[in-house]
């Protein structure tokens, strides 16, 4: 799994008038701890069904812990991140889709009141709504029938698919719509993950750089304590831990270009220790640089 240059992943969707995909994600062989989805957000909607095995996912600084059967919903712009807890294969679909594929909805009454709130990022559902009502459990199938659709691809299936989306989220506002918070009330949070995007992105394309603890706190204005908190809860890594991530997979990238030597891509993500860096590649990657190589 390869790590991306930007934050900011530009998701290809199926076709403008119809703005969703279905992504079937397999992590064969993973190792507990191993990243089953790198960090990133999009301005899409993501519906993470997890199929086999078992993981945590992080989600706007909150962990999800996922089984077989499991949903979370991502809110569009939401940091998220996933992480094998398991030995062995790991396989989740993600549905992504963007707002405006209900946008012929938008004179509609009862959209715009249970809808469209949702959808303007004005309220959110619960990233695992069972956790507030079991009841839920009872949409989900228009989830499988969504993936079904997709596959098979019979005529017409982009209404199908639209259609149990639409139907999927007013169910859910039904149930949630009236309990939700003011809207200022996450106002504070959504400030703070836009402050860390920034940063996260600064690490991603500087990653070589010797950038502290203490400078990164000061970059958000955070005393270095409360800034390792933050990051903890953002990224499901410490700071250093995902610094050396960045590093590694980089690293990784040039060793199997075959183009430098391990001393020269060390050199290149900011190791200038090449024991050392053989040392953090093979915590982090479980084999040497130069097994790699081979």
């Amino acid at each position: 799994m390869t790590y991306p240059k930007e934050l900011r992943e530009m998701t290809r969707l199926a076709e403008k008038s119809y703005p969703f995909m279905v992504f079937h994600n397999r992590c064969d062989g993973a190792k507990q701890g191993q990243s089953i989805l790198y960090l990133h957000w999009h301005e899409h909607f993501e519906i993470i069904v997890m199929q086999q095995g078992s993981g945590i996912f992080h989600i706007d600084s909150q962990p999800y812990e996922v089984h077989p059967g499991d949903v979370l919903f991502v809110p569009a712009g939401g940091l998220h991140v996933g992480y094998s807890t398991c030995e062995g294969d790991v396989a989740y679909v993600s549905i992504v889709f963007n707002g405006s594929l209900f946008n012929d909805y938008v004179h509609d009454g009862l959209h715009a009141k249970y809808v469209q709130p949702y959808l303007e990022g004005r309220i959110q559902l619960p990233v695992n709504p069972l956790l507030h009502d079991s009841g839920c459990a009872a949409h989900y199938r228009l989830l499988q029938e969504a993936i079904a659709e997709f596959k098979a691809k019979q005529p017409a299936y982009q209404l199908i698919v639209k259609s149990q989306l639409h139907l999927l989220f007013t169910l859910l506002a039904r149930t949630f719509l009236p309990l939700q918070l003011p809207e200022r009330a996450g106002s504070r949070f959504m400030e703070n993950r836009e402050r860390f995007k920034t940063l996260i992105a600064h690490i991603e394309k500087n990653f070589a750089d010797k950038l502290t603890v203490d400078e990164a706190a000061g970059l958000l204005n955070l005393n270095p304590y409360h800034f390792c908190k933050q990051f903890k809860k953002q990224t499901g890594r410490t700071f250093v831990e995902y610094v050396n991530v960045c590093r590694m997979n980089e690293a990784e990238r040039l060793l199997l270009e075959g183009e430098l030597s391990v001393t020269e891509v060390a050199g290149k993500v900011g190791c200038d220790n090449p024991n050392y860096f053989t040392k953090v590649f093979k915590q982090y990657k479980g084999v040497t640089p130069s097994q790699v190589r081979r």
